[in-house]
């Protein structure tokens, strides 16, 4: 019933949009030791919906416009750091770094989730 609330699908958004990436962080973790193995890794959320509501246009009546659909898949990116003598590019420091902004994200999905469900409970009478 509720699951077309914009709120609630931006907020399964960005949590799907945080798993995905502490995946794309943890494997660059796993493979620190891996000779040549190249980290990569995956935009931030924010920069991941501007570029969707950018290049999105909404037609006010059928026909007006003719929308672009959004991107439906986040390219990952090689990261730019120094190479190990074993030719690895893979900062556990920045790595970390990473894992603790994605934890915080994740935590902003479920924090907007929460109050949108509480901001829904008390408009029903909860």
């Amino acid at each position: 019933m509720f699951q077309r609330l914009a709120v609630f699908e931006t907020a399964a958004q960005m949590a799907k949009h945080a798993g995905a990436r502490q995946a794309v962080t943890a494997r660059n973790i796993a493979n620190a030791d891996t000779p040549g193995y190249q980290a990569t890794h995956m935009p931030r959320f924010q920069e991941v919906a501007q570029t969707a509501i950018s290049s999105k246009m909404h037609a006010t009546r059928a026909g007006h416009l003719s929308a672009n659909p959004a991107p439906t898949s986040v390219a990952m990116q090689a990261a730019m750091t120094e190479s190990s003598p074993n030719r690895n590019r893979v900062s556990l420091e920045d790595e970390m770094m990473k894992a603790v902004e994605i934890s915080r994200e994740h935590n902003r999905a479920l924090a907007v989730y929460r109050h949108a469900m509480t901001v829904l409970r008390t408009s029903i009478g909860r």
